[in-house]
């Protein structure tokens, strides 16, 4: 789980734009407004959120789901959980169509599939064939 976690953030190098959005909100000239270096402490939150809430449930039952399957079953499922996961959560947080969610949904399900992709990987070269000194 520490893979697809450390994914995650790295895909996090690139800033998805609606949250330069948010971070640029406010003008420049309003002494209130929170300085977008709050994205340093913003982003690694929520991916610690996104990690626990949807990746690691999703990582576990596509792992679950895809045990003697396809690699390609077990990342789809994984990908579906996350994608109705995360659609949940960001419900749950107040967003609705009005407010944009499609966009931050499909970017969170893009940078949660990345992170899954390498951890659905781990799991099967662990299940891989049988080694020897194992019973």
């Amino acid at each position: 789980m520490h893979l697809s976690g450390a994914v995650l953030l790295l895909t996090f190098l690139v800033p998805p734009v609606w949250m330069l959005d948010a971070g640029h909100a406010t003008p420049p000239d309003d002494p209130t407004a929170d300085g977008p270096f709050l994205l340093l402490f913003a982003v690694p939150l929520a991916c610690a959120g996104f990690h626990v809430l949807v990746q690691i449930p999703a990582g576990l039952l596509g792992t679950r789901l895809g045990r003697g399957r396809t690699a390609a079953v077990g990342y789809g499922s994984a990908v579906a959980v996350a994608g109705v996961l995360s659609w949940f959560l960001l419900r749950s947080l107040g967003w609705d169509v009005r407010s944009g969610i499609v966009p931050v949904w499909a970017d969170a399900v893009v940078r949660g599939s990345l992170g899954l992709a390498g951890y659905l990987w781990v799991m099967r070269a662990r299940s891989g064939p049988a080694r020897p000194g194992r019973g």
